[in-house]
């Protein structure tokens, strides 16, 4: 499985890339906005030169031939660049473009395995089903991972499960035994995932024991 960081906070890129097992970022225009004032290109040069992998950058044109223009500029930034587009008619417009053009894409906001089917057919490289946001509707968002893999393995699919919208480290196992390809997750559930209280004791009690001896290296 691939992780991915769902942010566009360089530090904590770049936090979270010294561990040596982020494998992409996938940004969207809220996280880009809680940036601030940067400048888009220059900042996310640098995200990709952190990671060197996949990084997605959403589109903001709902339109087709604003989706193509965009596209086409922040591919041209960076070979590492995934063009990030909803789950709409001129979203998968859009990508039927890209692969003639060598675009490489993600279709984002899926709420659906209907969806999913439809971004794979299309040829998307990437398809981000949203399991976070249905868990707080009271829907079982992992059912929805569940369908897409099995989906996708009767039909041989390219196109790669993205999970998002995960909220705990829960949500990163249970997308791992159900086989997505990857999941994108912000810092916080990283942290998590190497947090446990029982290694936290252990960890206590042999530095404890340590202190206690009385002879010397």
């Amino acid at each position: 499985m691939k992780f991915f960081l769902d942010t566009a906070n360089l530090d904590e890129i770049k936090e979270v890339a010294s561990l040596g097992i982020i494998d992409g970022v996938t940004t969207n225009p809220s996280l880009m906005s809680k940036e601030g004032n940067i400048k888009v290109e220059s900042h996310v040069k640098e995200i990709c030169e952190t990671v060197k992998g996949p990084v997605s950058l959403e589109v903001t044109a709902s339109d087709l031939d604003g989706m193509l223009e965009q596209a086409r500029l922040f591919s041209s930034w960076n070979k590492h660049i995934v063009i990030k587009v909803p789950m709409s008619e001129n979203g998968l417009k859009a990508v039927y473009k890209f692969n003639q053009e060598g675009i490489r894409s993600n279709i984002t906001l899926v709420f659906s395995a209907n969806q999913a089917l439809l971004a794979a057919k299309a040829g998307a490289d990437f398809v981000s089903p949203f399991l976070g946001r249905l868990d707080d509707d009271g829907q079982d968002g992992m059912s929805l991972i569940s369908e897409i893999t099995e989906i996708f393995n009767n039909y041989t699919f390219k196109t790669e499960i993205l999970a998002a919208s995960i909220r705990h480290p829960r949500h990163v196992t249970e997308c791992a035994l159900l086989g997505a390809d990857v999941v994108t997750m912000p810092k916080s559930v990283f942290l998590k995932l190497i947090q446990h209280p029982k290694t936290t004791i252990g960890l206590e009690k042999f530095m404890a024991d340590w202190k206690a001896r009385k002879d010397s290296l």
